[in-house]
């Protein structure tokens, strides 16, 4: 690859805790990539626009509101008509397993869990962009 991967960090909704969004923004650095934090209070909209307007390759949403089967169809919704069809959306928080296999069947990518570790996280976004993007 010619450049560091681009991941935008989002916090959807009124969800104020963001110390795990920060802490996986940290590694996603840590691990080479370019991170863009919009910090917290986002909506979906506000969320899309800054990944298409940043050109990144990932967009990872930290919730743990209970919002993520509303949060996640919506932002997809947004990235198709926008023509973001090779951007990853992943994401994590405190989300059912039975939710996460909707959502991933529904096209979100690998969702996690409290305590997968941030290497997993990396090394799975590091392998979906190597698969699905081209630049």
């Amino acid at each position: 690859m010619n450049r560091p991967i681009r991941v935008l960090v989002a916090k959807v909704g009124l969800d104020g805790h963001d110390r795990g969004a920060k802490v996986i923004a940290t590694a996603l650095r840590d691990a080479g990539m370019e991170v863009i934090y919009t910090g917290l209070r986002q909506t979906p909209e506000m969320v899309v626009n800054a990944a298409l307007q940043e050109d990144v390759d990932a967009i990872g949403v930290s919730i743990l509101s209970g919002a993520h089967n509303t949060v996640f169809p919506k932002i997809m919704t947004l990235m198709k008509e926008k023509g973001m069809n090779d951007v990853l959306l992943t994401g994590g928080g405190i989300i059912p397993e039975e939710d996460m296999a909707a959502l991933n069947k529904a096209g979100v990518g690998k969702l996690f869990a409290p305590g997968a570790t941030t290497s997993e996280i990396a090394g799975y976004i590091r392998t979906w962009v190597k698969e699905n993007r081209s630049f």
